[in-house]
Formats: structure tokens, sequence, C-alpha cells
């Protein structure tokens, strides 16, 4: 005999925006919840440009929830911050539950962490206003709280900006209470089934691969080289060895020189990285050539911020 309830043996599917400000752990987020890494994740704002569809599924209860990562919410002063406030509003668009993610308050330098709204998430509660999905809350980071004591204030917060449908703590890092995340918004999806069950994300893989080696230039480089660097794949030929020729972009010609670095160090340093990311990503061998190219004030040009940022291409 069967034990499982009607409501947990339906199949239930839709589609989860993950929204909030940046650097609040939507992508760290994203890649625990679907046990794997497909989305880069930095310390630095604006690591996340375009909206990524990635498919969580579970056989027990049957789950089909498609999320879709977003850019961090911010307001926008220039040309590429204006495209990835669209690109996250573009994630909104037809979903089922919205996901708002925002960090537990800590410590930092010296100062005591304060209870409370985050003004800074400001312009990410704001583009939820017109949202009619339900929306629930996902308070990260929950791992680097000394106590308890700052957690319901906060929440309280929260829920006096906006009457979230749900509020769940979380640690993305840790795996904390995600099981209770997933339950809340299967419950809130329809029933049926989206995806063929091994769908993972909407994406091609020369897209995966141009993130990976930009996610090394993030790492590996400071100030405002990461804000201005971009990355596409010029050709990608598959065989017993993939060979893939990508071109690293960047706004000035200093900047060029720093990713090259001295001697080509650098430059080589990101090439080893990011080649060892992509075979893991994509599960053969690869040889991965990078080029380095100066393209002046790309960020400030509407037209070349959305194909540079957004669809990756020259």
């Amino acid at each position: 005999m069967d034990d499982a309830s009607p409501s947990q043996s339906t199949m239930r599917a839709g589609r989860c925006a993950i929204v909030g400000r940046p650097n609040v752990g939507k992508s760290t987020l994203l890649n625990r919840l679907l046990g794997q890494k497909l989305v880069i994740a930095t310390p630095k704002p604006g690591t996340t440009r375009s909206a990524v569809l990635g498919v969580y599924v579970s056989e027990d209860p049957p789950t089909q929830i498609a999320f879709v990562d977003t850019p961090g919410l911010l307001r926008p002063r220039t040309a590429l911050h204006k495209v990835l406030v669209e690109q996250a509003e573009l994630g909104l668009t037809d979903a089922d539950a919205v996901l708002f993610v925002t960090e537990a308050p800590a410590d930092r330098r010296g100062r005591k962490a304060r209870p409370g709204l985050n003004p800074a998430d400001e312009p990410a509660l704001a583009a939820l206003d017109a949202v009619k999905a339900p929306v629930i809350l996902a308070l990260n980071k929950i791992d680097r709280l000394q106590g308890k004591r700052l957690l319901l204030p906060t929440i309280e917060a929260y829920q006096a900006r906006r009457p979230f449908d749900a509020v769940v703590p979380v640690s993305a890092t840790k795996g904390t209470n995600l099981p209770g995340l997933i339950a809340e918004l299967r419950q809130r999806m329809p029933e049926g089934a989206l995806y063929e069950e091994d769908v993972l994300t909407d994406r091609p893989e020369r897209f995966f691969v141009a993130e990976l080696v930009r996610e090394a230039v993030l790492r590996h480089t400071r100030k405002e080289v990461p804000y201005g660097a971009a990355v596409f794949v010029e050709k990608m030929d598959e065989g017993r060895l993939t060979r893939i020729h990508a071109t690293i972009v960047v706004e000035k010609d200093s900047h060029k020189g720093i990713v090259i670095g001295k001697g080509g160090q650098l430059i080589k340093t990101v090439g080893t990285e990011a080649r060892a990311a992509i075979e893991d990503f994509l599960q053969r061998r690869v040889h991965l050539e990078l080029w380095v190219k100066v393209i002046p004030g790309w960020t400030a040009d509407p037209a070349k911020a959305r194909k540079l940022a957004v669809e990756a291409e020259a």
C-alpha cells in the first residue's frame, strides 16, 4: 500500500526566479540546490550578467523547478548596469514563484551587526512590487550568525516591507534548510511536468565555457578590471580533444597588460584554471587558447554591453 498522500505523489513543476542585490549568494544557492556547479560565483559584484536557467529535479516527491538565476538588482549607473537590471527583470517574467535572497546580518570590520532591513535591498524589493506570483524570502548566510537574537527582528523588518508568502533562513554554503526551501517552493508550483528528465539548462555549452573563463579572470584581477571584462568563444571544435579559442575583452590597454601579466604569467594562470574548470564541466579533455582584445568603453555603450555581457558576441 502506498502511504504517500495525493499531494506528495503528484508531479509539480514550474519556474522560480531567484532575485536579490549583488553578492548575497544567489548563484551559490542555485549551484547547491542543483547539486552541481552550473553558474559561476565570485565575491565580486556583477559576476552574474545573464538570466541562467537551471532545472532542479526530484523523484520523491516528484518535482521540477526551473530556477532562473538573475543578475543582482541595483540602481543602474552605467549602460552595463541597465543591461543587468533588464536581465534580472526578464527573469521575473512568467515566474510561478519568486525567491528573494538577502543575507543575514553579520559583524563587519569591527562593526557589530544590527538586525533589520538592509537599505541596499531596496532596489530589488521595489522590483517585486508589481509581481503577482508568490514571493519567498530566503535569508542566506545564517551560518555567519553568532546568535539567533538577530534573526527574528530581521525577518520582522522584511515582512513589514512586504508580506512574503514564506520566510526560510538558509545557508547556501552549508546546505542548511534547503529541503525546507524546496518544500515551500514545491507547494506553489502547478501540477504537471515542464521538461524531459535529463534537461538541466537552456544555455549552450559555449555560454558556460565563456563564463568559466571569465570566472578565472575575475578571481585573478582586481579593481576595475573584472567589471570591464567579458569573454566570448570564437571557435569550439569537438573531437577526442575539444579545441576552444576564446577572447577576453577589456576596456583599456592598461587592463590588457594586467590580464596578460608580466611575461604572460597571469593569462597562463587564467588559462590553466579555466581549462580545468571547463574539463570538469564538459567531462572531456580540452585544449584552450586565449587572446585579449581591447574594446574601449564597451560598458558605457548599450549595444556593446548587451552583446558582450549577455549575448557573449564580439
